[in-house]
């Protein structure tokens, strides 16, 4: 498959995303990334800075137009920290750790996306507001307690498949609570 197409799949998907979860600005959406499974292969194991690369440009384009933040999963080699500004990582109050991630230790994505960056840092974990999981990357922990999955329309780039995510607050009191007004 193109680097072309898979660019245009991939602004599809996080658009649809960005509007369906109808997010505020400011908000943060984790994206978790499988460039391995994206190019055929199995997670981990035929990563790409190439598509990395072609993914990056829109998702960044999306994050501007609509104000909201990127946070980008590593893989299991980093226990799935994340690359977020350095500005969000204070804002946020988040655990800043050590790592520069690389594509075989952090991924592709993650790795281009932390290049990219002008103030990259390493979180531990982020409860962001809405996800994208590209090719099973298992963005779960990465999201507020009550997530929504979402079946996007665009659900696959290249060969991965892509689900999303937005969250709601918890509904609490019971019988006697009111939820609108």
């Amino acid at each position: 498959m193109e680097l072309q197409e898979i660019q245009q799949q991939a602004r599809a998907a996080l658009q649809e995303l960005l509007t369906v979860a109808n997010l505020r600005p400011g908000q943060i959406v984790v994206i978790g990334c499988s460039t391995s499974e994206i190019n055929g292969g199995v997670i981990g194991k035929n990563s790409s800075p190439d598509i990395a690369a072609a993914i990056y440009e829109p998702f960044a384009q999306l994050a501007e137009e609509y104000q909201v933040k990127l946070a980008f999963q590593c893989c299991e080699h980093l226990n799935r920290a994340l690359v977020v500004d350095e500005d969000v990582a204070e804002r946020e109050r988040l655990t800043v750790v050590h790592a520069v991630p690389h594509a075989h230790a952090g991924g592709s994505m993650a790795a281009h996306a932390y290049r990219q960056k002008k103030t990259p840092v390493l979180v531990e974990n982020i409860q962001a507001h809405a996800g994208l999981d590209i090719g099973l990357t298992m963005i779960g922990m990465h999201l507020r307690p009550v997530a929504v999955p979402l079946r996007l329309q665009h659900n696959r780039i290249g060969a991965a498949q892509v689900c999303g995510a937005a969250t709601r607050p918890k509904l609490i009191g019971g019988e006697r609570a009111i939820y609108t007004l």
